[in-house]
């Protein structure tokens, strides 16, 4: 009704709980209490839908009750995150907006597009479910890089015209329940706040909201006996950007396992070939003692890792390449491994192998990962000997959270904002140009040589990537315009200069100089892991004829750089390394590859693929043709090799024993032990 003076409507009398929530909704940002109920009862509708789901797999009592408590913390969690671009719009739509028809009606349209979002999210989260058994994870998150393929596959297994009219079906009749409750006309018609109230409650309820969606992480969640239980307390939007932000994807509860004791029985195996004295009595773990009895050589190492080097720009590798001639002069002088594979597709999984000498991990790269620092690494050895260690890129370090790994793990930061400006003479959008790159790296070094301090650097490229400019004049392709070619044939240019240069330095002769490619350029093929896309060079340089120049036909994995490294510098030293020194292991070569969901075991003649949800996939190999044939029966032995090597890789990690040894067990551990652990 109207009051005839004023012309104000006038609402309803109201009852206690109604003149509460009336006046929440009397505020511009109560608007907001909609939006919670609406989220918590899709939320709370879809948990019991998944429950009808699995019905005879969670464990009906008191554990489900929890299920359900925590549930609810993380749902009202979710929310927060998920309101917070709406606070900021209430706050800033002036008083007098929501009283005019058209803008009422876009407030009806934008409640339904979000009420339609959230149902939609609802239907993926039950088909989900329904593949894989647990909430948004980072399966979910994968979809997103594998865009063509995933949609290709929504468009095969659903109908989507008739899903998308059910969801919008749903979202036309939960809007009219909404509309029903009368409580957006009351918000609509009351709230008229001015700045000077909205910004203060503004900012109180986005730092309120902000700080209680900070505050939730996934460890916080109570343990379970029944998984299905677990993941039921989850909420499905909360878990997908938990999922993105902790970049990991447990192996026990997506790949086929093994009894832990049996997997690392056989990890033990493989590594026991090369005789090194087991130091601890602990099943598992890896620590071990390697002894190589020629006299230690304090060499100088200098590790080139260049951005995207297939195998396949180089003439050695590729008859037809002319884009790498210094690269190719150089294996002549270099002990050159013919048969090197990378562990995956991404910088941060090269870095991951050739540091922690670890099997590429479901889901991101511990680069990427938390609780990734102190750990058992190539840079640990070096420092345990005295040496400077430096991670060395000439862009921005925070990028894929390589600062961060390296910087804890020990190793000094040079990078592009470390430098002085007058310190980089061409850059683009991913870093400074090779050749600022190395002359930092020449800088570096000369600084340690003056302090008498062995070093070992990790010298990370960039100018082999997109957009593959480069400063004018160097080689005889434009930048820019001639493409990868341009940016492999400029880093080769860079390379041969940069060893020119150090040439000229004192520490030259008493340096090994390593060049290796962090991944191949290209990892898309026909295959789930096209083997022929990680095969990458890796070439060892001593220009004070230390180590003989030669060709390696071993097959040779990135896991195996480290110790096959300090083998050649003859040293001995605990370690935790799952990669051998190829030259101590004749029988069983392998390679270990993957992407974020396969993890594959290659032998040469066999590829083994395990895949999420306990999938196998095993081929034979055919070297002259890169074509893989299904086996017609399951290798057993190479398929729990592979389980063996994956799954104690991960528990190590989960449980934190990759680590670093302290001082007392450098002490302890760095002599030879007569006698095995027992």
């Amino acid at each position: 009704m109207s009051d005839s003076k004023s012309g104000e409507t006038h609402l309803p009398p109201l009852g206690q709980p109604q003149r509460v929530i009336a006046a929440i909704l009397n505020r511009r940002h109560g608007g907001l209490l909609i939006f919670f109920v609406v989220f918590l009862a899709i939320s709370l509708i879809t948990r019991v839908a998944l429950l009808v789901k699995s019905a005879g797999d969670v464990t009906w009592g008191l554990s489900l009750i929890a299920a359900f408590g925590w549930g609810m913390v993380y749902d009202l969690g979710a929310a927060a995150f998920a309101a917070l671009p709406l606070i900021v719009l209430l706050t800033l739509l002036p008083a007098g907006w929501g009283q005019r028809a058209w803008q009422r009606g876009l407030v009806h349209f934008v409640g339904f597009g979000i009420i339609f979002a959230l149902l939609f999210g609802a239907v993926a989260e039950w088909t989900f479910w329904d593949e894989f058994g647990v909430r948004f994870n980072f399966i979910a998150v994968d979809y997103l890089i594998y865009t063509t393929e995933v949609i290709g596959n929504i468009r095969e297994s659903y109908n989507m015209p008739m899903i998308l009219a059910g969801v919008a079906a749903g979202a036309l009749l939960l809007s009219g329940v909404v509309m029903a409750t009368g409580w957006p006309a009351r918000w609509l018609a009351a709230a008229k706040e001015t700045a000077s109230r909205r910004y203060p409650a503004g900012m109180l309820i986005f730092g309120a909201a902000l700080a209680f969606g900070s505050f939730l992480n996934e460890r916080q969640l109570s343990s379970f006996a029944n998984n299905y239980d677990r993941e039921l307390a989850k909420n499905g939007l909360w878990s997908f950007f938990a999922a993105f932000r902790n970049n990991e994807l447990k192996y026990p509860s997506f790949y086929t396992t093994l009894p832990a004791d049996e997997a690392f029985a056989r990890l033990h195996a493989e590594l026991a070939t090369d005789q090194a004295v087991p130091l601890t009595d602990a099943m598992h773990d890896t620590l071990r003692f390697v002894n190589n009895p020629e006299p230690a050589q304090q060499l100088n190492v200098i590790q080139i890792t260049v951005e995207s080097l297939s195998a396949s720009f180089m003439g050695t590798y590729n008859p037809g390449s002319t884009i790498t001639p210094h690269l190719d002069a150089l294996v002549a002088k270099s002990l050159v491994f013919d048969n090197f594979y990378a562990t995956g597709t991404r910088t941060v999984r090269g870095m991951e192998a050739m540091t922690l000498s670890l099997p590429p991990t479901p889901g991101r790269s511990i680069v990427k990962r938390p609780r990734n620092a102190d750990m058992f690494s190539l840079g640990s050895v070096f420092r345990s000997k005295g040496y400077d260690t430096a991670f060395i890129y000439s862009g921005y370090g925070y990028f894929d959270n390589m600062n961060e790994f390296f910087g804890n793990n020990g190793y000094r930061i040079v990078d592009r904002t470390s430098v002085k400006k007058e310190d980089i003479t061409f850059a683009n959008a991913w870093g400074a140009c090779d050749e600022d790159l190395f002359n930092w790296t020449l800088r570096e070094a000369d600084q340690s040589a003056a302090t008498g301090k062995p070093f070992h650097y990790f010298v990370m490229t960039t100018s082999n990537h997109r957009p593959f400019t480069y400063p004018d004049g160097r080689i005889d392709l434009p930048s820019k315009i001639s493409g990868r070619d341009g940016g492999v044939k400029y880093t080769d240019y860079a390379i041969n200069k940069f060893l020119e240069a150090a040439a000229k330095k004192p520490w030259f002769k008493n340096t090994v100089f390593v060049i290796v490619a962090d991944h191949c350029a290209s990892s898309a093929g026909k295959t789930e892991l096209p083997v022929e896309n990680y095969h990458i060079p890796l070439l060892i340089y001593a220009p004070g004829g230390q180590i003989k120049p030669g060709r390696v036909p071993t097959l040779m994995s990135q896991i195996d750089f480290p110790p096959t490294l300090l083998g050649l510098l003859n040293w001995s030293y605990p370690s935790r390394f799952f990669g051998w020194d190829i030259f101590k292991q004749p029988a069983r070569p392998r390679a270990l590859l993957g992407n974020y969901q396969r993890l594959g075991y290659f032998d040469g003649n066999e590829l083994t693929i395990l895949k999420p949800v306990r999938q196998l996939s095993q081929y034979r190999f055919d070297p002259a043709t890169n074509a893989l044939t299904p086996l017609a029966e399951v290798d057993e032995t190479a398929r729990d090799t592979a389980i063996a090597y994956y799954q104690s890789a991960a528990e190590l990690y989960e449980k934190d024993i990759y680590r670093q040894l302290t001082p007392e067990e450098l002490t302890r551990y760095g002599k030879k032990p007569v006698t095995p652990a027992q």
